[in-house]
């Protein structure tokens, strides 16, 4: 009677448990013990946690009530005016942006490959039952047969595995013979390796390095987050420098309308000759054109941005242009330091070489591994049983039990795969330091040539805001030289020309040198996103004072080095 209870309980306890556990509970509980291994390796890594999650807003809706439709619709969206600042911009791709996504799903993958890691360790229940009908052709015996299994298995760190089971076999016969048949059996195994793979370490292997593989993975997520970040302010700025562009283009092609007004007003006066009146409505006509021009790659980029940032092409983004003022207000944030100290930083901080040198690390235990599969395979094998024929399945005899010992050895006889993997693993470790040694010659190659560009950058900066000083002189003072006849219309023409030129190459290289000091500062690992403001802000590490705002006077651009004192290894400077 005992017996058919626990067939009744085992029975239950099943019929339960597949009718609770829905998709929704396996994937809460995913994401549970997901955001758990993240947020706990990254307080240990960086010593602080973020809020991540992966959900979108398609996440909590069914796959099949999302038809293709509703995204081709809200694609056609048109006219709605969003004004964006800075600040919103980077949290709206940050919410958004597909790639972002994408890498965030990347992360949570790698967390969800450590989960199956640990599961590899843990205890791991079974439970199954079997039932149906038998009868035996030369005799009239109709039975109904009934198993259960239920208990453990177990891999051990030390390379052995262990398992209890209770095993519940019933036969009860309907016709020639009344009997039934019970058996139940408990069970326990145990396997241990003594030689080959009885080391934690060898065992554990693929385990440490999911393990590792997470830190990996919120170190690039952590330097992606960094660039990315660097990617919008700079293309936000990128988009304040063309619309500082479309003004100049139509303030400069305002001027020139004013200029054919004055050519034709000396015209009739008989003081300017017919070709210089059509050499000034011939640059007009040339400004309306780049001013059209100009406009288009303001839209072409600006849709660009509107992808960046998920938003319908046919929604009208209106940028705040404060944030050019406000670097313009600060000018350039000049960087003082050497190139062996930057890399030197960047071997301490930067995120993507901590990861290679952690590699490296990696390729040595490989080795290892590799070499530990080549030695004689020597296994403890042990088993318990206990077994009840009677019809109450606790009433055991404890005398009556079966029990086995003994050893498996298993000589390194063959080993050919083996010994080509070890192989292939001091290759590998081979090239880890060639690969190693290549990432620490970039990163202080990126040093240099991030502080060269800095450099070039602030001497055409220099350049460009005494052309501007020039460019408006010539503006200012022609027009009085042309009343006076000591200058034509052309002279305007080309002072306008070189006006606009001026105007636009000083924004230019103004946000130029702030994409390139943000890229300088993530290429040293010293990028800090917090805060307001912070592409705005003076690191103390690297950066002295700013050169101030525009325009103003500039320095003394022909104080340069000759070409022989720069192929003897000096650098350009002012």
């Amino acid at each position: 009677m005992r017996i058919r209870n626990l067939n009744l309980l085992i029975f239950a306890i099943c019929a339960l448990f597949l009718a609770g556990c829905s998709s929704t509970y396996y994937r809460e509980k995913a994401d549970k013990e997901v955001y758990g291994i993240l947020s706990q390796k990254e307080l240990g890594l960086f010593g602080k946690t973020n809020e991540f999650g992966i959900d979108t807003k398609y996440s909590q809706r069914d796959p099949d009530d999302i038809p293709a439709m509703e995204l081709i619709i809200g694609r056609k969206l048109d006219g709605t005016n969003v004004t964006l600042t800075l600040n919103e911009a980077i949290g709206m791709a940050f919410d958004r942006n597909r790639t972002y996504q994408t890498r965030k799903e990347q992360l949570y993958l790698t967390g969800l490959t450590l989960t199956l890691r640990r599961w590899d360790f843990a205890k791991k229940p079974f439970g199954a039952m079997r039932g149906g009908v038998e009868r035996e052709r030369d005799k009239d015996l109709k039975a109904t047969t009934g198993s259960n299994r239920i208990g453990f298995n177990q891999a051990l760190r030390s390379g052995g595995t262990i398992g209890l089971s209770l095993a519940n076999d019933m036969v009860r016969y309907f016709t020639g013979d009344p009997r039934r048949a019970i058996t139940t059996v408990v069970s326990a195994n145990l396997s241990q390796p003594l030689l080959r793979g009885s080391s934690a370490d060898i065992v554990a292997e693929n385990l440490t390095q999911a393990e590792r593989n997470v830190i990996y993975g919120l170190r690039d997520f952590g330097l992606f987050q960094q660039t990315f970040s660097v990617e919008i302010v700079t293309d936000y700025f990128r988009l304040l420098q063309r619309q500082d562009a479309v003004r100049n283009s139509y303030n400069n092609y305002i001027r020139l309308g004013e200029t054919v007004k004055q050519a034709e007003a000396f015209l009739d006066a008989d003081r300017m000759k017919l070709i210089q009146v059509d050499q000034a409505k011939q640059q007009r006509l040339s400004g309306r054109s780049s001013y059209i021009r100009a406009v288009q790659q303001y839209q072409a980029q600006l849709d660009e941005f509107k992808k960046k940032l998920e938003v319908p092409i046919g929604v009208h983004l209106n940028i705040d242009d404060s944030s050019l003022g406000d670097l313009k207000d600060i000018g350039l944030q000049l960087v003082e330091l050497a190139d062996r100290v930057g890399y030197e930083m960047a071997v301490t901080n930067k995120l993507d070489i901590l990861n290679e040198i952690d590699r490296f690390e990696d390729s040595k235990r490989k080795i290892k591994v590799a070499a530990d599969s080549l030695r004689a395979n020597l296994t403890l094998l042990t088993g318990a049983s206990l077994q009840n024929d009677a019809t109450d399945y606790a009433n055991f005899d404890a005398g009556d039990f079966k029990a086995s010992a003994g050893l498996q050895l298993d000589l390194p006889f063959d080993r050919r795969s083996q010994r080509n993997t070890y192989r292939t693993r001091l290759i590998e470790f081979e090239r880890e330091i060639r690969s190693l040694s290549l990432t620490l010659d970039n990163a202080r190659d990126a040093v240099r040539e991030d502080l060269r560009e800095l450099e070039q950058l602030r001497q055409n900066y220099e350049i460009q805001k005494e052309s501007l000083v020039l460019a408006n002189q010539r503006v200012a003072i022609t027009p009085d030289l042309i009343e006076a006849g000591r200058a034509q219309i052309r002279d305007l023409l080309e002072a306008q020309d070189a006006q606009l030129s001026a105007q636009n190459a000083v924004t230019a290289v103004l946000v130029d040198y702030l994409a390139a000091r943000l890229k300088f500062l993530v290429d040293i690992g010293v990028l800090n996103t917090g805060g307001d403001r912070w592409w705005l802000k003076t690191d103390e590490l690297v950066a002295t004072n700013s050169t101030g705002p525009i325009p103003g006077a500039g320095a003394d651009t022909d104080n340069i080095l000759t070409p022989e004192q720069v192929f003897d290894g000096q650098s350009v400077q002012n």
